[in-house]
């Protein structure tokens, strides 16, 4: 699914530190559209804090990040997403005193007349197996389903770079396989793609076109589904026999 155009996503050189420890050093990697791109590794290996640099949560330390073949201001969360740069977090994106439908509302574009912003709502929702609990509030709801509300609405806001950081953690499997077929489907719309940190590598060799592997903050290894499984080297650090088979 691979745009042979210009990357939509450019890192240069990205590195952070925090004091006397280097989270990420030195990583190069570029994202194209209609395409699912993995970042996997142990914990601790600098997935989230690759993320939350990308995502203008945190300045970078050196190097930089191109959107859309601009430079992204580093620090600056609100600029990245103007730019149609949006992203989830481990434990969820949402209001949990709102209503589903209200949440999912919060991610669709500002300034949307109002029946545009509700038929996205419904769509979105539909897409999610969330129609039904619409009027529910998003609190209450089981963490999976919670999950699930993060989710749509960051796709409600229609990103050209979808930044999922966990998605799948505590989803069943009837859950995976939804969200798995939405960001397949969501990719191949036009000019669009994402960037996946998972922990689940059966869903992440499923869905995804190219990995990359962190360890310590540093690249390991990048390639295929099927080159990342046969990698020596991402087997004995991160995926272990067990998961390569």
């Amino acid at each position: 699914m691979r745009s042979e155009t210009s990357p939509l996503l450019k890192v240069e050189g990205l590195c952070r530190n925090f004091g006397g420890l280097m989270a990420v050093d030195t990583l190069d990697f570029d994202v194209h559209a209609g395409e699912i791109f993995g970042l996997i590794g142990p914990n601790g290996a600098g997935k989230s804090t690759t993320f939350n640099v990308i995502s203008g949560f945190l300045p970078p330390s050196g190097g930089s990040v191109r959107f859309r073949g601009e430079v992204l201001p580093g620090g600056k969360a609100a600029a990245a997403s103007r730019a149609g740069l949006v992203r989830t977090f481990q434990h969820g994106s949402y209001v949990r005193s709102m209503s589903v439908g209200d949440n999912i509302r919060l991610g669709t574009v500002s300034g949307t007349p109002r029946p545009e912003r509700a038929g996205r709502v419904r769509e979105v929702a539909a897409l999610l197996g969330l129609s039904d609990k619409l009027g529910e509030t998003a609190g209450t709801l089981p963490h999976g389903l919670q999950r699930l509300v993060s989710i749509a609405i960051a796709i409600a806001a229609q990103p050209k770079l979808l930044c999922l950081d966990e998605p799948l953690t505590g989803l069943n499997e009837t859950e995976v396989g939804t969200v798995l077929k939405v960001l397949d489907g969501y990719r191949r719309a036009g000019d669009r793609a994402i960037l996946l940190v998972e922990h689940n590598m059966k869903a992440v060799m499923t869905v995804c076109d190219r990995i990359l592997v962190l360890h310590h903050g540093t690249f390991l290894a990048t390639g295929t589904p099927t080159e990342i499984r046969g990698n020596d080297d991402v087997i004995h650090a991160y995926l272990g026999q067990a998961h390569a088979k």
